[in-house]
């Protein structure tokens, strides 16, 4: 992997020349200019301003100069106060104004090397998940897409993945992400229907807390990371007392889109963030229950119940790499043979109980 860095947050920070102590030093020097034009007008010999507290036996001259110099400390420290307070990052707490300045030089971008780097990912995410092939393919243009139009990085666009439970969604997402080499951020609308744990909540209010979306970018320095969100079209609309809509799809809506992405906004930190680069993957069971905003960003892809030749594959695949040997592969393998006799219908999750009683299994003969 590659990376180039962009600007993240789009908000003055604060400038180190404008701290108190260099602009008293600025001052200071200003001050001794002036005071030597006047010593030439008058014919008196200049002094330099003193950097301690005068001495009780100074002169009246040296005196002046103390004084000036102790206006200047102060007339720094007002500018710089004043400087500090007009800068909207000002508003934010001491913890928050490190996290935020600890990206003030911008956020990296992981870029694919080549077209061949967009192939081999895409195959190996075929050949572990084959009956996704149809989303493997849309991811695949979408990488071959960044390499070519030479962008500072990879972009993913958004993709919705509509199909049965358990055919391996949400692990295909996770291992794209591994593959091409950038964060994820897993989130259950299930369980996180409200638009906070994404987005956060506005500053003020009693538990408000930045969202683990600027969480996830602030931590790693990775503008790019890839947001899995499982069972979407589940997400309620949570309702304050005040008759205030919390919902988690309408917070998706602006950062679906680039233009509004770009100076997405957080009401958190209350500073304006570049979110365009951030890949989304949705899942769904059923395309239908989601409004038709979303369905216009994010078209459907229809996936098919995984069939047992693609159970059996994984599950071959999968005991190979736990260490399994090849009489529990093969158990589990007839399992799959004869639940399709019995017209029961297995899914991933299945087989990967499966797999975790064979290792417990042959972990116990082993200690036997």
């Amino acid at each position: 992997m590659t990376m180039s860095k962009i600007r993240f947050i789009h908000s003055k920070f604060p400038d180190p020349e404008m701290a108190a102590p260099r602009i008293e030093k600025r001052l200071s020097k200003h001050l001794q200019r002036l005071q030597e034009r006047k010593a030439k007008q008058t014919g008196e010999t200049s002094q330099e301003i003193p950097e301690d507290d005068a001495s009780p036996g100074q002169t009246k001259s040296q005196f002046y100069l103390h004084q000036a110099r102790r206006r200047v400390a102060r007339r720094a420290g007002l500018i710089s106060e004043r400087y500090r307070a007009s800068l909207p990052i000002s508003r934010l707490k001491l913890e928050d104004r490190k996290r935020l300045e600890a990206r003030r030089d911008g956020v990296q971008l992981v870029q694919l090397k080549s077209e061949n780097h967009a192939d081999e990912i895409a195959a190996r995410l075929h050949a572990e998940f084959p009956w996704l092939a149809i989303a493997t393919e849309q991811v695949w243009h979408s990488m071959l897409s960044a390499v070519r139009s030479d962008t500072q990085g990879l972009r993913i666009r958004p993709l919705l993945l509509d199909g049965p439970p358990g055919i391996g969604k949400s692990a295909w997402a996770r291992r794209l992400a591994s593959l091409m080499g950038v964060p994820n951020l897993f989130l259950d609308a299930t369980v996180e229907s409200a638009s906070f744990g994404l987005v956060g909540s506005q500053r003020g209010w009693s538990n408000s807390a930045p969202g683990r979306l600027i969480n996830l970018v602030l931590e790693h320095g990775v503008g790019n990371p890839l947001v899995i969100i499982d069972e979407v079209e589940k997400a309620g609309k949570p309702t304050s007392q005040g008759g205030h809509t919390f919902n988690l799809l309408n917070a998706l809506l602006p950062l679906f889109e680039l233009q509004s992405a770009r100076r997405w906004s957080c009401p958190y930190f209350q500073v304006e963030c570049d979110m365009s680069w951030i890949g989304w993957i949705l899942t769904s069971n059923d395309w239908r229950q989601l409004p038709d905003p979303i369905l216009s960003r994010c078209p459907p892809i229809r996936l098919q119940p995984i069939s047992a030749k693609d159970l059996c594959g994984f599950a071959m695949r999968e005991a190979s790499e736990r260490g399994l040997s090849d009489e529990t592969a093969e158990a589990i393998c007839d399992t799959i043979a004869w639940a399709l006799t019995k017209e029961h219908r297995l899914d991933l999750r299945a087989i990967i109980r499966m797999l975790e009683r064979g290792e417990r299994l042959e972990q116990r003969s082993a200690r036997n």
